[in-house]
């Protein structure tokens, strides 16, 4: 790789795998429409960080493919890393048409264009939350056809449309469902920094169901380096990025929170959301063996790092 486009590149995902491309030596072309889903102030730390002249940073959504194209016509670009996405589940119960608009649409707004300007390369971030109802250890090879919520049923989209542009046009794909990423500057509606924030804070945690929910958490330094791998030739594959281990339960996440920050949690307990799933869990057998990776961070190593950047910011 030489030079990339990496689209969300201002997301929690996004950034971090734009600083580890950086390190490689690449040249990446980021974008993200900074929308106010979640406060912009956020998006623009995450991007403040991110001090090197090989990285090009324009303001452009997805959903608007003229821009994109003015893109294309300017750089020829090795690989498409398409990050930018509507995201969370409960929200997409609330606003479901721009779900499709941006994960559907503005993944068929990129592939189009690979297809115009021959980039031989698309890397799609997508979701566990399609394997609900599986049997565990989530394996990509499951049947995924009955999404429980628009989110997933718009990764879902994106996934099969990319599937058509491979088989049509002989475009490279790698699809990479990511299993609860969590870290430092990670996404203020998810629960490791709502907890996190809360604890310190000294106010009542909002917990959906009993906490007894588990997920397969994955830390986001681990996700960013599969998603990089992921970049190789392999024709058209899904792979799972997850912690690969047993699940963690929301007590146990609060547990470590506690013990890093010598504060008690104080628990509000609410009604669970219909479209949650109760568990993940990645077999992640085939990162290994194809992209020969595998988390390193543990979750108690990452916790700890999460709740001292929270203290100090």
């Amino acid at each position: 790789m030489k030079k990339v486009l990496l689209t969300g590149a201002a997301g929690f995902i996004g950034a971090k795998t734009a600083e580890k491309l950086l390190e490689r030596g690449v040249e990446v072309v980021g974008i993200d429409n900074l929308n106010d889903y979640y406060d912009v102030k956020l998006k623009e730390y995450r991007l403040s960080q991110i001090k090197n002249p090989k990285f090009h940073f324009q303001k452009i959504d997805i959903e608007d493919k003229a821009k994109l194209a003015e893109l294309f016509r300017e750089h020829e670009f090795d690989v498409v890393f398409n990050l930018a996405a509507r995201a969370g589940v409960r929200y997409s119960m609330e606003n479901p048409d721009v779900y499709m608009t941006t994960n559907a649409m503005g993944s068929l707004h990129l592939l189009d264009l690979m297809k115009q300007y021959k980039t031989p390369k698309f890397v799609l971030a997508s979701t566990s939350s399609l394997y609900a109802g599986q049997p565990m250890p989530f394996k990509e090879d499951l049947p995924v056809n009955t999404p429980i919520s628009p989110y997933a049923a718009t990764k879902k989209a994106a996934e099969v449309m990319a599937y058509s542009y491979h088989y049509l046009y002989g475009i490279d794909v790698s699809v990479v469902r990511y299993f609860t990423v969590y870290g430092p500057a990670g996404r203020p509606d998810m629960s490791p920094f709502i907890f996190a924030d809360k604890i310190l804070k000294g106010e009542e945690l909002p917990v959906f169901g009993d906490g007894s929910q588990s997920r397969d958490f994955t830390f986001v330094d681990d996700i960013a380096e599969g998603t990089i791998l992921a970049s190789k030739k392999l024709g058209y594959e899904i792979i799972n990025l997850g912690g690969g281990n047993n699940p963690y339960t929301l007590h146990q996440m609060i547990a470590l929170m506690e013990k890093n920050s010598g504060k008690k949690a104080k628990l509000h307990l609410q009604e669970k959301i219909k479209a949650d799933m109760d568990i993940t869990w990645a077999d992640i057998s085939k990162a290994k063996n194809l992209l020969g990776w595998e988390p390193k961070v543990s979750f108690e190593e990452g916790i700890s790092r999460l709740m001292k950047w929270h203290e100090s910011n």
